[in-house]
């Protein structure tokens, strides 16, 4: 069996991370901070289905570039370990300096982040950040108390529990590796995505690398790193090879599978197999000097970039959250140029929130007063645009940004198929009540628009096709090997449908299988 190209298969039903570059939210903001009505300004942003954290990261350290303003961003995922995920990596990005340095804590955040394999040491901060924070879950003061940042209000009581019982699996380390054999399931995924093209698969790297990747602008990702996570699942090597060999259990997930005709949830890894954690760190950079080319040939590779990044964003995360002296009305931050002061404490309590929404409420968020027309900026994540929607574009103020990621880096979709999308996504922007925002600089990782402070959502459904038959989809669920009785876990979440579906999808409407996954309670199906 031949799996063949445009498929989309390789993008998986759960997003680990993002497939473009992080942005700095502020840039994309239409708020004025020079003008606040009510002393400091707030940024309020929803994000839909944003994965991973790069553009909230990315935003506050980027924040002592801008006038002082107070953050809140409102995070949508379309599952409970996705959530988890967020706490994890922002729980690293805010560690205490005096317990983890800064070199030490940029590499605990790739490994974990982007590795299917992770080394002993960190497997064992792992475990103890989920023990700390399944505590913290089902424990409101003491969440507040040690975590101010983090709003778990909006979640249901039953997401909270099922949120406990994703930190648990995370710290549960007596079952051993065989809990998530992560190699064995890396492998069998890639069998299936490949098809008869396993035994090959070395050149179909090289392919999608070299001819699809690299032509769409990520040049920097070496061929080596791109083979080692193609055939291990290891992104960054930051020791030596033989050091990474435990599963990386906050990349497991559940999904629906039908056995022997009946639907069985099952633990597994269904993220990205195609094109890696490579773009959203490490393809661009302030530093222009990481991107000299040496006889045509990139100076240094996607992973030693996103190192630096990460890096980099860490110490400016930190620097900003050192108090501020004030000077007549103004305030300055104080700076660093020779890197010689000492590191602080994370940004001040209050100086962001991350509030987490309950799953599946993107169509019911205006109907509460609180968020209609409350947010400047809305982000949604390509494989999240089935739910932009004339009920999603109501929470947005009238003169908001919208913007939407695009399937640039995806390797399974062919160029045709990569402007059919990018038509769909206008004309679900435009549905939604959005017009192309003017003077946008033209891009093709994402799309821009502004809600019309005079216009109101379509409520039409114009189902306007965009000229390219959409392909069927060609990954049905992957069986899994004599599944056992504990690696039962919570359904298929609602939003994952395929890019392909997106494609064929009418302006506001919703696939039958979302309508289907809604109807399934997740509370019939532990997680254990």
């Amino acid at each position: 069996m031949t799996t063949p190209a445009g498929s989309g298969s390789g993008f998986g039903s759960v997003s680990w991370w993002g497939l473009s570059p992080a942005v700095d939210l502020q840039a994309e903001s239409p708020v004025d901070p020079d003008d606040p009505e009510h002393g400091i300004p707030e940024l309020n942003v929803l994000l839909v289905g944003s994965v991973d954290g790069r553009h909230l990261l990315r935003t506050l350290a980027r924040a002592a570039l801008w006038p002082r303003r107070r953050f809140h961003f409102y995070v949508l995922e379309n599952n409970l370990e996705a959530v988890a995920r967020h706490m994890l990596i922002f729980s690293i990005a805010l560690e205490d300096p005096e317990k983890m340095g800064l070199q030490e804590r940029s590499e605990t955040f790739l490994e974990v982040w982007g590795n299917a394999l992770l080394r002993p040491p960190v497997a064992a901060f792992v475990r103890a950040q989920a023990d700390r924070l399944a505590h913290l879950v089902l424990e409101p003061d003491r969440l507040q108390e040690q975590l101010p940042w983090l709003s778990l209000g909006a979640l249901k009581f039953r997401e909270r529990d099922a949120l406990e019982a994703v930190f648990r699996f995370w710290a549960g380390g007596e079952k051993g590796p065989e809990a998530f054999p992560m190699s064995r399931l890396w492998d069998s995924r890639l069998r299936h995505y490949l098809g008869s093209r396993y035994d090959a698969r070395r050149g179909v790297s090289d392919w999608d690398l070299h001819m699809k990747l690299h032509d769409r602008g990520a040049r920097v990702i070496h061929t080596r790193e791109f083979r080692r996570w193609r055939d291990t699942g290891v992104a960054f090597e930051l020791r030596d090879s033989s050091a990474y060999h435990v599963p990386n259990r906050t990349l497991a997930s559940g999904r629906l599978l039908s056995q022997h005709g009946e639907l069985v949830a099952a633990r597994g890894y269904w993220g990205d197999i195609a094109t890696g954690p490579f773009v959203a760190f490490g393809i661009e950079t302030d530093d222009e000097t990481l991107l000299r080319t040496s006889n045509g040939q990139p100076v240094k590779t996607a992973g030693e970039i996103t190192l630096h990044n990460v890096t980099e964003l860490f110490r400016e995360v930190v620097a900003w959250g050192r108090p501020r002296t004030t000077q007549g009305d103004s305030e300055q931050v104080p700076s660093d140029a020779g890197g010689s002061l000492p590191e602080s404490a994370a940004p001040a309590p209050g100086s962001f929130t991350v509030h987490f929404l309950s799953l599946g409420s993107t169509q019911t968020l205006h109907h509460k007063s609180c968020y209609k027309e409350q947010f400047q900026l809305l982000y949604v994540a390509c494989g999240m645009v089935h739910f932009l929607c004339p009920e999603l574009g109501a929470c947005v103020a009238p003169g908001g940004h919208l913007i939407v990621e695009l399937a640039q880096y995806l390797v399974d979709l062919r160029q045709e198929q990569l402007q059919g999308f990018s038509s769909r996504v206008g004309e679900l922007a435009r549905a939604a009540g959005f017009a192309p925002q003017p003077g946008a600089r033209p891009s093709e990782t994402f799309a821009r628009f502004f809600k019309p402070g005079d216009s109101a959502p379509s409520q039409e459904d114009p189902a306007v096709e965009s000229g390219i038959p959409p392909p069927e989809v060609l990954a049905p669920p992957l069986e899994a090997p004599n599944p056992p009785s504990e690696d039962l876990t919570q359904p298929l979440e609602a939003s994952q449908v395929s890019l392909q579906e997106v494609l064929a999808l009418p302006a506001g409407s919703q696939t039958s299988q979302t309508r289907q996954s809604d109807q399934t309670p997740r509370d019939q199906v532990p997680y254990l």
